[in-house]
């Protein structure tokens, strides 16, 4: 195990009826909010009127930036940092999903930065202020709502990066809220999180136990909720293990003392960033397809994934052959919930692959588990196709 510091403050608020919370948190954050969400679901589902109720009633005076993207843009951070400055707001309030809350942690770094708010994104600045930022998660997915990761595109260069930003003061997590969230949504989500997970998995670093269990309990347990979800949107039970499963991928736990790889983030980031499809979908593709090309740099992590999660039986095969089984049960899983498994189902082509294989690799190579140039992650995304 390597050495390591850990620290989270965010405020985890968690289950039905949380929402109550919101008021007297938004007495303590200060008088004047913006309220940052996405396309309208939340006004269809009626949470976007129970959140200005809850606002109004702590005397809040509530500015509003609708319409962030699935893949937010940097044009719309810069729009909300604007909208910050002139308008003086004290704190921000996300409520959606990771998207959202990516958007919104930019803005609030973005605000006190007299720089860039891209530098961020870039490797030019780390951020060292940001206003309070609060969030009401309605999509288990990316893990925003509890850690300080941030992720926004930059449309005009086609470039999308992740930066480290500001952790919310507080999320509140209702399963609830989650209801009403589409199908393809509900398994982009699912994707999102084992994904989260196999990048802190999937290491060379040894003795370390209690982080795998940690690791293989989240996906078998995302893997035994997933078709229960599927099947029955408003389960409350599936939706709230669920929930806490992609809260619990991302926030810190499972990297502490191993060294992580996100290569296949950092190739996803590329696709998306030229052809703008959903995260979770682009994951689905990419993953299996990476583990294929570099299973063979630790075979018995392999093995380990295919024995302790997918329940695959040793006997009679070699550790190859093994690990060659947990992969494809990871193939045959994301198939059977109605992921995307070519980038063909986006339309995608090979026109591109040379291009997003750069996009990639903008710093020189990516990951840990195996470096991968620009010509790996071109023979990846052409394992793709």
């Amino acid at each position: 195990m390597n050495n390591f510091v850990y620290r989270n403050p965010t405020e985890l608020i968690f289950g039905r009826g949380q929402l109550a919370v919101l008021e007297e948190k938004a007495k303590q954050l200060g008088s004047t909010v913006l309220l940052v969400y996405g396309g309208g679901s939340i006004k269809r589902s009626g949470l976007y009127d129970k959140v200005i109720s809850l606002l109004l009633s702590a005397g809040c005076r509530v500015l509003e930036l609708p319409g962030v993207e699935p893949n937010p843009r940097l044009s719309t951070v810069k729009k909300g940092i604007e909208l910050c400055r002139q308008e003086g707001v004290n704190w921000i309030l996300a409520v959606g999903g990771g998207s959202v809350i990516d958007a919104s942690k930019a803005i609030a770094v973005g605000v006190p930065y007299d720089g860039d708010v891209w530098d961020f994104y870039t490797q030019k600045a780390t951020a060292q202020d940001a206003l309070p930022l609060g969030t009401v998660l309605t999509l288990a997915a990316t893990g925003s709502e509890m850690n300080r990761g941030s992720v926004i595109t930059n449309w005009e260069t086609q470039e999308k990066f992740g930066g480290s930003t500001t952790f919310p003061t507080f999320s509140i997590l209702d399963p609830e809220h989650t209801f009403s969230v589409p199908r393809d949504q509900t398994i982009y989500g699912i994707c999102d999180i084992m994904s989260h997970v196999f990048e802190q998995y999937f290491s060379h670093t040894t003795e370390i136990p209690l982080q795998s269990r940690f690791a293989e309990s989240i996906l078998k347990t995302v893997i035994e909720n997933a078709e229960r979800v599927l099947a029955n949107p408003e389960d409350y039970d599936a939706r709230a293990n669920i929930l806490y499963c992609g809260t619990m991928a991302l926030n810190g736990t499972l990297p502490v003392g191993v060294e992580t790889d996100w290569a296949t983030h950092s190739i996803e980031h590329a696709v998306s960033a030229v052809y703008d499809i959903p995260h979770g979908g682009g994951l689905a593709i990419i993953f299996p397809k990476w583990m294929r090309y570099v299973y063979r740099e630790n075979v018995q992590r392999f093995k380990r994934y295919a024995t302790e999660v997918w329940g695959i039986d040793p006997a009679g095969k070699s550790d190859d052959e093994i690990a060659l089984a947990g992969i494809e049960a990871t193939e045959a899983f994301f198939a059977r919930i109605g992921a995307p498994t070519r980038l063909a189902d986006y339309q995608i082509g090979d026109e591109k692959l040379q291009v997003m294989a750069e996009k990639a690799t903008p710093y020189g190579p990516i990951g840990r588990f195996k470096k991968l140039a620009s010509t790996d992650v071109a023979e990846i995304l052409r394992m793709c196709l």
